[in-house]
């Protein structure tokens, strides 16, 4: 008898082959994955060379003044020059320029201009707010009249930053908290801020002027501190504007301060500078401008700090200093 079904089509070889295609191209599409993902989420190239804006090397041509001036360094680790190599914070490079100098930045430097310059540098790394006011302002000698103090302060970094999230929130180490939690550390920070440049002045009696960085953020204002190894943190952006806020009003409030922006001038090199679709993203300079620690700037961070600096120095200072 013959039977009603047909015998089973045997296997044809292209089926195998057809496997091993769809496996390859699924093996190809994860392996491209993977590699994109290391190279525009997780690679942060350093970069070399110049970094930040150009200085009009016009204002350094001639002497500024004659008088005594000191420059004095004051406040957290971006002062102190945490994460640079020697000779290359943004502080050493204010009061010369390293044997290594860039091309364009050679014979720019305060020693060039203020020949009676000297330098003391209070900066102390992983120090907040709190710190500065109870114990570095202390460290601070009175000048004589005849000398003119330029004071440049970082601070407040450290109070939004620290513990990282190991700790809960509290003031001076405030990283997890909500805005509305944050309202009266952030109101003492103001007045913490205005006492500091009161007092500093007073130490002064010559005159001084002040150049008062703000609060930089690592993850170029998208506040995905999980892409920076870092605890999540939703209300981190919003407490962050709240410090940067503060400092700019006290810069606003008085003549004798200068706010160096140097929020604005690191976003786009941060934990995204390698992505082109970021709205930060930075054609000119795709690098990475942080130290191993994220919170502290490398040499050509301080480089970019250097020349805000003297930018805004040269503008301000020629003034200042005339008889």
């Amino acid at each position: 008898m013959s039977s009603l079904t047909s015998p089973p089509t045997p296997p044809t070889s292209r089926s195998p082959r057809r496997r091993l295609i769809v496996l390859g191209a699924i093996g190809l599409s994860l392996v491209l994955a993977v590699l994109g993902y290391r190279f525009y989420w997780l690679g942060r190239p350093l970069g070399h060379g110049p970094a930040g804006p150009s200085v009009p090397r016009e204002a350094f041509e001639r002497v500024w003044s004659e008088r005594k001036v000191v420059l004095l360094g004051f406040g957290d680790s971006v002062t102190a020059g945490y994460g640079a190599t020697p000779g290359h914070s943004f502080f050493d490079r204010l009061v010369a320029n390293p044997a290594d100098e860039f091309a364009d930045m050679r014979g720019l430097s305060l020693s060039a201009v203020l020949p009676k310059l000297e330098a003391k540098n209070l900066g102390l790394s992983g120090s907040t707010s709190l710190e500065h006011l109870e114990f570095v302002l202390p460290r601070v000698p009175t000048f004589d009249d005849d000398t003119f103090g330029v004071i440049v302060l970082t601070t407040g970094g450290n109070d939004v930053i620290h513990n990282y999230g190991r700790t809960p929130p509290r003031e001076g180490a405030m990283y997890g908290a909500t805005l509305e939690q944050a309202q009266p550390w952030i109101a003492n920070f103001e007045e913490r801020l205005e006492t500091m440049l009161n007092r500093l002045r007073e130490h002064f009696p010559g005159g001084c002027h002040f150049f008062l960085a703000n609060i930089y953020d690592p993850t170029d204002e998208d506040g995905d501190t999980l892409n920076a190894g870092l605890p999540r943190w939703p209300e981190g952006l919003r407490v962050h504007k709240a410090y940067n806020d503060v400092i700019a009003r006290c810069a606003a409030r008085r003549e004798d301060v200068e706010l160096i922006d140097i929020q604005r001038e690191f976003l786009g090199h941060g934990i995204h500078c390698r992505q082109f679709w970021h709205r930060h993203y930075r054609s000119a300079d795709p690098t990475y401008w942080y130290f191993d620690n994220l919170e502290d700037p490398h040499d050509r961070g301080y480089d970019a700090i250097r020349r805000m600096l003297l930018i805004e120095m040269s503008r301000v200072l020629p003034k200042q200093l005339a008889p």
